[in-house]
């Protein structure tokens, strides 16, 4: 229980370092709250299990897109179905079923680490826990799209016949039919090899792949060993900071 007073009050702190009025906070609460909610979301608000970039939880970016992505829609005149899908598609963005920093995970082709495949466990898990939020078919396709390539203009692995070793996989073949071919047709969009190399369709997902441009390259990444962990998996600050934390 102090644990999700400590990250209902976090999420309020991240709010109030983007400046939000109260009707912002409202509003976003609104949307973001039954996601939060969560067992799931909650144990990626951990940032000693979750730590997504250096030591900031993952829970904590994923909130910090969500924020973004809501200050960035009013740029682009959406309608407020329109905002609100795109701070979904923020919500589910990253949420990957293993955490990636120091996890010894080993994968036999480069594109099928975790930075080719996190988005595609993420819209697994995103439909696996909050299927309410695939009940419409449109939604279900802009969001789906938004995640699967919210990492543009890094690529993600194409769902084609050959292995991707999800760490989720069997998540998957539970879905739904539909689900599962839009999450593959998505990923076999402007396919190279075994890679997808695209946007998403649909503003909604820009709009956020924007958000999460700012949110990690300007806010989370200020070490050498965290930008450097993004492409080896390895990041010794991880270790001193468990150290300290366990004093």
């Amino acid at each position: 229980m102090l644990c999700y007073k400590n990250n209902i009050n976090t999420v309020n702190e991240i709010m109030d370092k983007y400046n939000l009025s109260l009707k912002d906070k409202v509003f976003l609460w609104k949307i973001i709250f039954p996601i939060f909610n969560h067992e799931e979301f909650q144990r990626r608000m951990n940032e000693l299990e979750f730590a997504h970039h250096d030591n900031i939880s993952l829970g904590y970016h994923i909130i910090s897109d969500a924020i973004v992505t809501y200050l960035l829609t009013p740029k682009k005149q959406l309608k407020e179905e329109q905002q609100i899908i795109a701070i979904i598609i923020a919500m589910f963005h990253d949420l990957y079923e293993r955490p990636w920093q120091n996890s010894g995970i080993k994968k036999e082709r480069l594109t099928n680490r975790h930075g080719f495949v996190h988005p595609i466990e993420a819209v697994i898990n995103a439909n696996t826990w909050y299927p309410k939020y695939f009940e419409s078919d449109l939604k279900s396709k802009i969001i789906i799209d938004g995640v699967i390539h919210h990492m543009y203009p890094f690529p993600v692995r194409a769902l084609d016949t050959t292995p991707a070793e999800l760490n989720n996989e069997k998540k998957f073949y539970l879905l739904d039919n539909k689900i599962q071919n839009l999450i593959i047709s998505s990923t076999l969009r402007s396919k190279i090899g075994h890679i997808s190399l695209c946007q998403s369709k649909y503003l909604e997902g820009r709009i956020m792949s924007k958000a999460d441009k700012i949110v990690s390259i300007i806010k989370d990444l200020k070490s050498f060993n965290g930008l450097k962990a993004c492409i080896t998996g390895k990041n010794p600050n991880l270790d001193s900071f468990s150290r300290k934390r366990s004093k």
